[in-house]
């Protein structure tokens, strides 16, 4: 995505700037009704929107469709933004964004999942939200389940369940000899050796911190689901997948 400068027939490199003040003095008329005061409004925070858009921004997805479903998520805190709540726009503005583009992610996974196991999936990710916002802590999948009071491995296979699959073909180191993807990483029955055990990309884990070679030995070597990490590490399904990306995007660069 970094290297794309025309998204949605949009020239990234030139979006305009604006001060704080100008933009108070936007929302204001925009308060009242002045149409050409919104469209201003909206280019003035395309920044924020290709921002946020870079969090989600993967091989699999189409960033042209990210950022326009990022840029309705600023539409609608724009139409329900409150200046007199005393927070900066940008403040309101980006869990709406977020959200907005999280519900088109999973709504577009390629894995089918059922109404009912996604219906426990959103229940499951707002209480998430919910308790970390009384606790500014990643909630465990116990707590979740606490709150929900739902099995703790029905929320665990329902999280599970529409998160997004990691390609076989996905590269995750490569050295002078070739690349290292998933698939080469899948334990061979003909062959006692795991991937961990191949020398150079032994001595590339050894870059890692320690929670993160351990999230990637239970990931590909004991072949095991986020969500089962997490209740075995003790830290949250989205702490298990930022890890294990920061993780992957580490080796991708040595």
């Amino acid at each position: 995505m970094s290297n794309k400068v025309f998204i949605c027939g949009i020239d990234t490199s030139k979006l305009p700037k604006a001060k704080p003040q100008e933009l108070i003095d936007l929302m204001t008329k925009i308060k009242h009704g002045e149409e050409n005061a919104r469209e201003e409004f909206i280019m003035y925070n395309m920044r924020l929107v290709l921002s946020i858009c870079g969090r989600f921004q993967t091989t699999k997805n189409n960033i042209d469709d990210v950022f326009q479903v990022g840029t309705i998520g600023l539409m609608k805190a724009i139409d329900n933004f409150n200046p007199d709540i005393g927070v900066r726009f940008s403040t309101y503005a980006v869990p709406m964004i977020i959200g907005e583009i999280r519900r088109y992610l999973r709504d577009n996974n390629p894995v089918k999942v059922t109404r009912s196991l996604r219906d426990i999936a959103y229940r499951a990710l707002s209480a998430r939200e919910k308790l970390q916002k009384q606790t500014t802590d990643e909630p465990t999948i116990d707590e979740i389940a606490k709150e929900l009071d739902i099995k703790t491995s029905d929320v665990a296979f329902a999280l599970d369940a529409i998160s997004e699959p990691l390609s076989l073909y996905e590269t995750v180191y490569n050295d002078d000899d070739g690349n290292f993807l998933v698939l080469d990483q899948l334990k061979d029955p003909t062959n006692e050796d795991s991937w961990l055990e191949k020398s150079a990309l032994k001595d590339a884990l050894t870059s890692l911190d320690e929670r993160e070679r351990q999230i990637l030995t239970l990931r590909y070597y004991e072949g095991k689901t986020q969500m089962e990490i997490s209740s075995q590490i003790g830290i949250s399904q989205a702490q298990v997948s930022r890890l294990e990306k920061n993780a992957i995007k580490s080796l991708k660069s040595i």
